[in-house]
């Protein structure tokens, strides 16, 4: 018999006192205000917003915080700082764009590694009862030969998946090796989308900007596929991941990737054409091509099993939704609430 689906509970977050990492970006802003809506007690630690228009900021997200703190994961002290009375972790701060890896692979690896070290040894003896730690699914070593299970040889090839798998290790090794710490587990999500991502070399940003301006969008591969998912569909599988470690078994790790087949970027265009009724005009890039894998698919069987946890958005639905999410904040509308909408809406609260 198939598991029925859960939602994150309620009765689990109101008043709990989370820490949430990275609430300044694009996914640990939806984060917060899914926590928000179901009454948990935030406290937000990550760098500034990038500048320019942002998730936090459109989503208004420090209206809700308990306390919302700036600083870098590699000051080990404000990490310490951050992590005292938290019960519940969500690790989302990371440097996370493939292409910075490229150019900054130090900064990458500091962030990326040795912040999640502190924020790990932070965790050590901090009566924190659960603490998951996101990573990517691209910290596989990729053949682009199958759909990757948890269990499947960790790798990376390029600055950031390598970070990103050398974090995975991290996690296991402390695991092992320190009994003072809290239930842990790594999270490895596929391509997110949604509303309110304004990060450099993104497909969906890299469209909204392209069509504001009248231009043609640039590809770098067109072919290349995707696990593409919601924003929503992969906060509520971190939620769920952490109700899991705090009151019960939970893997150590797991897959959260979408309902359907993962898709070429040029169907996944088609797909938001069909959406937006607009002609959408792509061309291939003539910049420098940067290495890429050219098949990326994750097996979420695992979660399915152990946090009956599934996607609740298919690709058409997905589309539909960042695109009115766009749409409506060209607008200059009140995104703080068209978004709570859509949360509530997910949650059935």
């Amino acid at each position: 018999m198939e598991a029925v689906v859960r939602r994150p509970d309620p009765r689990f977050w109101a008043g709990r006192r989370v820490l949430l990492t990275g609430h300044t970006g694009f996914k640990g802003a939806w984060a917060a205000r899914m926590l928000a809506a179901l009454g948990a007690d935030v406290t937000g630690f990550a760098l500034p917003p990038a500048a320019g228009p942002a998730a936090f900021g459109a989503l208004n997200v420090a209206q809700d915080l308990a306390r919302d703190l700036r600083g870098d994961l590699r000051d080990a002290g404000a990490v310490r700082q951050a992590v005292a009375g938290a019960e519940v972790v969500l690790h989302l701060a990371a440097q996370a764009i493939v292409s910075t890896g490229y150019r900054d692979p130090q900064g990458t690896w500091d962030s990326n590694v040795t912040g999640t070290l502190h924020l790990l040894q932070a965790l050590r003896g901090s009566g924190a009862t659960a603490a998951v730690i996101v990573t990517s699914d691209k910290v596989y070593r990729n053949d682009g030969s199958r759909a990757f299970v948890e269990t499947d040889a960790l790798g990376g090839d390029d600055p950031y998946s390598a970070s990103k798998s050398a974090c995975e290790i991290l996690v296991s090794s402390h695991r092992a090796s320190f009994a003072d710490l809290p239930a842990l587990a790594t999270a490895r999500a596929g391509n997110v989308i949604g509303g309110g991502d304004f990060g450099p070399d993104r497909l969906i940003p890299d469209l909204v900007r392209a069509q504001q301006a009248g231009k043609a969008l640039r590809l770098r591969n067109p072919d290349a596929t995707r696990p593409f998912q919601h924003v929503l569909d992969v906060v509520a599988g971190y939620l769920l991941l952490a109700e899991t470690l705090a009151t019960g078994d939970a893997p150590p790790a797991v897959n959260l990737g979408p309902a359907e087949a993962e898709l070429p970027v040029r169907d996944l265009l088609a797909g938001w054409q069909a959406a937006t009724g607009r002609p959408l005009d792509w061309r291939l890039s003539d910049a420098p091509p940067m290495p890429e894998k050219s098949r990326l698919a994750l097996d979420s069987g695992l979660a399915r099993h152990c946090l009956n946890w599934a996607p609740r958005l298919g690709t058409a639905q997905a589309l539909t939704e960042t695109a009115r999410w766009y749409d409506a904040w060209a607008r200059d509308t009140d995104m703080a609430a068209h978004s709570d909408q859509a949360i509530r809406r997910y949650l059935e609260i």
